[in-house]
């Protein structure tokens, strides 16, 4: 496998001097997090200098230590140019803190109510269909580029209420964010400017003529006091549901097929044992989670007993908290039967993903579906798979044959 970051290699998280961004680490972290467990969190200078934080418990705490550590300021696993201390800067759920945090959040609830997102599940399977019909008869496909990374950009702009013709934009606008954002901070600006003007044009239009979109219901909010949501929210969140629902939910499904690809025994599970599939999302949620959120020290403080200096970046690795041996039993390896599977793919505290039943539906429904067409299949081997990391871990190209 290769990477599609810029760096090459990464020393060893227990020198202090690892890079998060790093070919290596980014794509094949296990070792590296198997290396570090003799301590939670992790220390270096690199890309203006964090903590991560690996452990279990430890990363629980610290995404409970709020606002101390603040989301407010950034949730970046490297520094941005973006100025969180505007009062007029979009701002959403995902950084804010109390008390901003929870009235918000209440109005979006709704939409990724049970419910509601079981009336999107017709159309995400239709949409699965129509992306695996299009694919003719070919044997070989990039389960990525082709299948993956087409879902979730599309259901959100459902979910918004825009035309499909908008789906490659906002997957191009998600990844200068997140995914190039690190390396080049001007283009992740720049990309960030022109999604936030697009959704400030959309919410004027919703204003002249409202529909029934996530757009249209947050300008007819009102949160407990009676207000309505403010303009900064309403941008700030429309840019976070692009943002947190697509590059996740895409990693997540072609994370995956990459691991059914290589695993024919779970494939034949999947195949013969129906009732095992929302056992088997859930697992394979915790193995192969692929979001780190960052937060910022407001006071010193401490992590596991790693003293945190103010101002200091704190990268907290839902991922590699999802492979501690002391909370997961055999943790690195993938095991549809594990019942006590309390993960952390969704978070943790008050900033604990709020699309996750949207996000479930969509990863089961794509593998649902993609196993129905193509009941075998294995990686290319004559091709590689590239991966793509630093905030959001996933693979970005998936060469895969399939037998019809």
């Amino acid at each position: 496998m290769t990477s599609t970051s810029h760096a090459t290699q990464s020393p060893p998280l227990s020198t202090g001097d690892f890079d998060l961004f790093a070919d290596d680490y980014v794509s094949d972290p296990f070792p590296f997090w198997a290396e570090g467990r003799g301590c939670p969190v992790h220390t270096s200078e690199r890309w203006g200098g964090s903590h991560l934080v690996i452990g279990y418990d430890a990363v629980v705490k610290a995404a409970g230590n709020v606002p101390t550590l603040t989301s407010t300021l950034g949730t970046s696993a490297a520094p941005t140019l973006e100025d969180r201390t505007d009062p007029y800067a979009p701002r959403s759920i995902i950084n804010s803190d109390p008390p901003n945090h929870a009235p918000v959040r209440r109005t979006m609830l709704p939409t990724f109510s049970p419910g509601a997102v079981a009336a999107y599940e017709p159309i995400t399977r239709g949409l699965c269909e129509r992306y695996l019909d299009e694919l003719g008869d070919r044997t070989t496909v990039d389960a990525a580029v082709e299948y993956a990374q087409r879902i979730p950009a599309r259901v959100i702009g459902l979910i918004l209420g825009v035309d499909e013709s908008m789906t490659q934009e906002f997957i191009g606008w998600v990844r200068d964010i997140l995914e190039r954002g690190a390396e080049n901070p001007e283009g992740r600006q720049k990309s960030f400017e022109t999604l936030t003007e697009y959704f400030a044009a959309e919410v004027e239009k919703r204003k002249v003529e409202p529909t029934d979109d996530l757009i249209t219901s947050l300008l007819q909010s009102r949160m407990d006091n009676g207000e309505s949501v403010s303009a900064r929210d309403i941008l700030g969140n429309l840019s976070l549901l692009l943002l947190a629902g697509i590059d996740t939910t895409w990693s997540a499904i072609g994370s995956s097929i990459w691991h059914l690809a290589q695993h024919r025994g779970d494939r034949e599970r999947l195949r013969d044992d129906p009732a095992i599939w929302p056992q088997a999302v859930e697992e394979l949620l915790r193995a192969y989670a692929p979001v780190m959120m960052g937060r910022i020290a407001l006071d010193e403080t401490e992590i596991a007993g790693c003293p945190v200096a103010t101002g200091r970046r704190v990268l907290l690795s839902f991922p590699a908290a999802n492979r501690d041996p002391e909370m997961f039993e055999n943790p690195d390896v993938v095991n549809f039967d594990r019942t006590e599977n309390r993960h952390l793919a969704f978070g943790s505290g008050i900033h604990r993903c709020a699309g996750s039943n949207l996000a479930r539906m969509e990863l089961r429904v794509a593998l649902q579906t993609w196993m129905d067409r193509f009941p075998d299949f294995e990686l290319d081997s004559n091709d590689t798979t590239t991966w793509a990391g630093g905030q959001v871990r996933g693979p970005r190209h998936v060469p895969v044959i399939v037998t019809r």
